[in-house]
């Protein structure tokens, strides 16, 4: 009998060192669900926003100032300021999100364009958030992929089944995860990129449920209003 030829995880095409990500692009959207979350009606957000938004920034500018450019290294600190900042993004918007829930419930919402818009904005808030959370999570984080240190990854993206899909030097960069929270938070479900560990598959879980309960009260709402 032939033997079958074994490949470990340290021999796969895609697991090498890289140059590592940009910092800004991670910045600049960050920065926008920052916005939207200081638009949010006080109705539908904490009372201490301001702080919390202020907070946001505070660990983002850290976050840049210590790495600028490239994200070439793991770097315990600003991987735990990362976790941070997605932390307390996920409270302040968990909060608008029962807000929201409790006011279409209680019919306190009564203009359906008002509640397209804010209930949109918290959605793309969700996006954002759990993209942010794929991204720190995935093989260790952005710093650990770089120089690739943990073989196992968490996602397992097309260009990782089959070579054929990517040039030589792809690697996962923040744009694929927020692709993946896209498409988990319409579909409810994965698409193309598949979750492999528990902490991943739970993640999109609570994604997919959140987006699922917003979007059918509101959507069910506004066409209530509109009628």
């Amino acid at each position: 009998m032939e033997k079958q030829e074994h490949h470990s995880p340290t021999s796969a095409h895609w697991h090498k060192p890289t140059d590592g990500e940009h910092r800004w692009p991670v910045t600049l959207i960050v920065l926008i669900v920052v916005v939207l979350q200081l638009l949010l009606p006080k109705s539908l957000s904490m009372s201490a926003q301001k702080y919390i938004c202020g907070l946001e920034i505070l660990l983002m500018v850290a976050m840049f100032a210590v790495n600028p450019t490239r994200i070439s290294k793991h770097v315990v600190q600003v991987r735990a300021l990362g976790i941070v900042l997605a932390a307390t993004m996920s409270l302040s918007n968990t909060v608008s999100v029962a807000l929201l829930i409790k006011a279409l419930v209680t019919r306190g919402i009564t203009d359906a364009q008002s509640l397209l818009l804010t209930g949109g904005s918290i959605w793309i808030t969700n996006i954002v958030i759990f993209a942010l959370w794929y991204w720190e999570m995935d093989r260790g984080g952005p710093g650990a992929r770089a120089e690739a240190l943990d073989p196992y990854p968490d996602f397992l993206f097309p260009q990782m089944s089959d070579p054929a899909y990517a040039p030589k030097d792809w690697s996962p960069s923040f744009f694929d995860y927020l692709y993946t929270s896209v498409t988990n938070g319409s579909a409810f479900s994965p698409t193309d990129v598949m979750p492999l560990t528990r902490p991943a598959k739970m993640l999109m879980v609570v994604q997919s449920t959140t987006a699922l309960v917003t979007v059918g009260l509101v959507i069910a709402r506004a066409v209530n209003i509109l009628r």
